[in-house]
């Protein structure tokens, strides 16, 4: 005997389930506010003329609604950082990203359905012995420094160049330039050498300018870490720290399902290239005389 159910459009989560989507799922998008150092500046016409309203060298933090703050300099109370790869695919105008995480002393799943951008596993003890496309491959491939954590704009601006009131905001940062990456890892250590957390003290952050041997600059980050002050943590950062580690989560079931997807993929082609090749007469059956 079938039972039959009905339908109820106003019942979504329970209707979902029972068709197999699941009502919960996370876009792969990020809703955290992302800090970066804005290397162009930003210009505005004034009649003819192209007027530089935030310089270049200040920091920038979008928010989700996309809206832009500038300051020179900003403090951070870092919750946490990860590690992770990324490569960026001109043809697609994309990137290429893997999971997150504590260390980079493991080979991490990515986007593209391998493992760590297309980075060879272990240390690379004769990188001339490497064919050249490899070699280029991994020249485009970066470590990533994930900070995850507050952040103050210290005098912010808006994009055009108006004062503007911007709360402590949570915020992620990736640092994918080199020397950034080190730079960044030194207050770290710090901390990890006096046996302190982290989210107990705060870094303010100017920049250097550096410039390009082909012309024109860019800027690295300058930390400067206070331990003379410790900030006491309260329910309200424990709720944050689990925010940060449920985005963690997520985002690498993104990563996640994007490899078994992509690995499926090519599994399947390599299967369908391999049927190819192979003479028809392999699959003939072979009847056994004893039967």
């Amino acid at each position: 005997m079938t039972t039959l159910t009905t339908i109820d459009e106003n019942n979504y989560e329970a209707m979902a389930l029972m068709m197999g989507v699941n009502p919960n799922q996370k876009a792969k998008g990020s809703t955290l506010p992302r800090l970066r150092i804005w290397n162009q500046g930003v210009k505005n016409k004034d009649g003819k003329r192209s007027v530089e309203v935030v310089p270049a060298g200040f920091y920038r933090l979008e928010d989700p609604d996309k809206a832009m703050y500038f300051a020179e300099t900003v403090t951070i109370r870092p919750f946490l950082q990860r590690f992770m790869y990324k490569r960026y695919n001109a043809d697609k105008n994309d990137f290429t990203k893997t999971v997150m995480h504590e260390n980079l002393q493991v080979d991490l799943k990515d986007t593209a359905g391998g493992f760590n951008c297309g980075k060879p596993a272990g240390y690379i003890e004769d990188f001339d012995s490497l064919s050249d496309e490899m070699k280029e491959a991994i020249k485009q491939i970066r470590r990533v420094r994930v900070i995850l954590g507050e952040v103050e704009m210290n005098n912010p601006i808006d994009e055009n160049g108006n004062a503007v009131e911007v709360g402590t905001m949570p915020f992620i940062w990736e640092v994918d330039n080199k020397t950034a990456f080190k730079t960044m890892g030194e207050p770290f250590n710090q901390l990890g050498r006096q046996r302190k957390l982290p989210i107990q003290h705060k870094i303010t952050l100017d920049t250097s300018e550096q410039e390009l041997q082909t012309g024109g600059a860019f800027f690295l980050p300058v930390p400067s870490l206070d331990l003379t002050k410790a900030v006491v943590i309260n329910d309200e950062d424990q709720k944050r720290f689990s925010d940060f580690l449920e985005w963690i989560k997520s985002y690498n079931e993104y990563v996640i399902s994007s490899w078994t997807d992509k690995s499926s993929q090519s599994a399947t082609a390599d299967e369908e290239k391999l049927m190819s090749t192979v003479s028809a007469d392999v699959f003939i059956d072979v009847e056994d005389d004893a039967a």
